[in-house]
């Protein structure tokens, strides 16, 4: 069986999942649902529109990505913002089986795919958060 090492970069519009390789990388990603935003007037009329988001759609993108993530043996989920957190805290709840393979939680901003795999590579290679500088 090979072993498979995973590196995600979330936000809430999307998650780039990358099977990381010591001779290169593939790529996958997960569209989050579109959210519209909508300008109700105030009054009755706000309270009839008040809730207009499906809160389902972030149930389905995260299940979708640990999905996406079944066969890997470690994890490694970098973002901006707090998405990763958020499914951090659905694993939690609903797939339970991908918690030990979540070696790290990493606060980036917006890296290149280059970027991003090389990091990783290094992440993994040296168990924890490369201490380069990078």
């Amino acid at each position: 069986m090979e072993y498979h090492r995973s590196a995600v970069l979330l936000d809430h519009r999307e998650a780039r999942v990358f099977q990381v390789r010591a001779d290169g990388f593939t790529k996958d990603t997960i569209e989050a649902p579109h959210r519209h935003l909508h300008k109700h007037p105030k009054g009755q009329e706000a309270d009839k529109n008040r809730d207009k988001q499906r809160p389902d759609d972030d149930h389905r993108f995260f299940r979708e990505l640990a999905l996406a993530l079944t066969d890997s043996n470690e994890i490694l989920i970098v973002g901006p913002s707090t998405a990763k957190l958020h499914f951090l805290n659905h694993v939690h709840h609903h797939d339970k089986a991908l918690l030990p393979k979540i070696v790290g939680l990493e606060t980036v901003d917006h890296p290149t795919d280059g970027q991003l795999v090389a990091y990783a590579k290094r992440y993994f290679k040296t168990g924890g958060r490369p201490t380069d500088g990078t």
